[in-house]
C-alpha cells in the first residue's frame, strides 16, 4: 500500500512538472518500420511541421522489426511524459494483437492521440507476370494456386492483409512473402523476385509512372487523383475498401492535458496547406481527429480486421 501512494505520488508530481513546461526538449517519433517506407515518409513531413507547432524539435528515429512490434514495444515501455511518440499504423493495434500469440506489450498500453493520414492503397504485379488487369490477375492465380507470391511490409501490416482481403474476395490462393519494412519489398518487387503487391500509393507511383510495374486497382471505392485511368478493385471484386489509418499514439499513462496539447499541436499542423500537399503527392490523404475519435476509429477497425484474420485463418501464429 506505501509503495502504491509513492508511485502515485511520483507520478502525479511527474505530471505537473510535464504540463508546467511541456515541451522543453526534443520528441522521438518513433517510426516502426524502416527508412523509405510509406510511414516513413509521412512520418518526417508530420514532424517537420509539428517541430514548428510545439516549438521543439521532433525527430523521426526508425526503429523497425517484427512487422513494428519492435518500435511500438520500446514506445510502450517508454516513459509516460509526452517526449516519446509512436508514429502507428495499422498493424500495431488494430491486426497484430489477433496475429502474434505472444506479443511483447499490451496493445491498450498506446494511447491514441490523434489520425494523421489515411492511406489508399495499389495492387501492382511486375511486368514479367503478364497480366495487365485484375481479372487476368485472378485467372492466372486460379490456374497456379499457391504459386504466386506477394510481398508485404511485414506480418500483420496492411500490405500483408491487403493480400488476405484480396485472397478471401477472390477466392483465390497466394504465397505471402513479409519483410522488415516496406523499402525492401519494394525492392524485391521491382527487381523481379516478387510478383505482385497491395501497398501505399505513393510508394509506387514513380514505378508505375516508369512503367517497371502495372497498377491493377486502387484500395478505395473511387479512383485515387494520383492514379487517374486506375479503377477501383471493387468494382471487380465488391466490397474490398482497405485504407490504412495513420496516427499518433503515447504511452498510456500519458497526462491528459499533455495528449490534449498533442492533439491540438497535430490538428494545427495537418491543416497546413503544405502537410496536405506534401501528402498528396504521396497519394496519401491528411486527416486529423480528436483523441476520442481516434479511440472509437481504433476500435472499429480492430473489429473489421479481426473479422478478416479469423476469415483468413491466420490468427495467433
Amino acid at each position: 500500500m506505501i509503495r502504491f501512494f509513492k508511485r502515485a505520488s511520483v507520478l502525479a508530481l511527474v505530471a505537473c512538472s510535464a504540463q508546467a513546461a511541456y515541451p522543453d526538449k526534443p520528441i522521438r517519433m518513433v517510426v516502426p518500420f524502416a527508412p523509405g517506407g510509406g510511414a516513413d515518409l509521412t512520418a518526417r513531413v508530420v514532424a517537420e511541421t509539428l517541430s514548428k507547432k510545439l516549438k521543439q524539435q521532433v525527430v523521426v528515429e526508425n526503429k523497425a522489426g517484427a512487422g513494428g512490434l519492435i518500435g511500438a514495444a520500446a514506445v510502450a515501455r517508454a516513459d509516460p511524459d509526452g517526449y516519446t511518440l509512436l508514429y502507428t499504423t495499422p498493424g500495431q493495434q488494430m491486426t497484430l494483437p489477433y496475429l502474434v500469440k505472444n506479443m511483447p506489450y499490451d496493445p491498450d498500453e498506446l494511447r491514441p492521440v490523434s489520425q494523421v493520414s489515411l492511406a489508399p492503397s495499389v495492387l501492382v504485379v511486375n511486368t514479367q507476370l503478364g497480366v495487365k488487369n485484375l481479372e487476368e490477375l485472378i485467372a492466372l492465380a486460379k490456374r497456379r494456386p499457391g504459386e504466386l507470391n506477394y510481398v508485404s511490409a511485414g506480418i500483420g501490416a496492411s500490405s500483408h492483409l491487403n493480400g488476405e482481403l484480396l485472397q478471401i474476395l477472390a477466392g483465390i490462393r497466394l504465397q505471402h512473402v513479409p519483410y522488415k519494412g516496406t523499402g525492401e519489398a519494394v525492392k524485391d518487387l521491382v527487381g523481379g523476385n516478387g510478383d505482385l503487391a497491395i501497398d501505399t500509393v505513393g510508394i509506387y507511383t514513380a514505378f508505375i509512372k516508369d512503367n517497371r510495374l502495372i497498377p491493377l486497382g486502387v484500395t478505395t471505392p473511387d479512383e485515387v487523383p494520383i492514379l487517374p485511368g486506375v479503377p477501383s478493385l471493387s468494382k471487380t471484386l465488391p466490397g474490398y475498401d482497405a485504407s490504412p489509418v495513420n496516427y499518433i499514439s503515447v504511452p498510456k499513462a500519458t497526462p491528459d492535458a499533455i495528449v490534449r496539447q498533442l492533439a491540438e499541436a497535430l490538428r494545427a499542423t495537418i491543416a497546413e496547406p503544405c502537410v496536405k500537399e506534401k501528402m498528396l503527392e504521396q497519394g496519401i490523404l491528411a486527416i486529423s481527429n480528436t483523441p476520442e475519435e481516434m479511440a472509437e476509429l481504433l476500435r472499429k477497425e480492430q473489429a473489421r480486421w479481426r473479422e478478416v484474420i479469423n476469415k483468413a485463418g491466420i490468427a495467433e501464429k
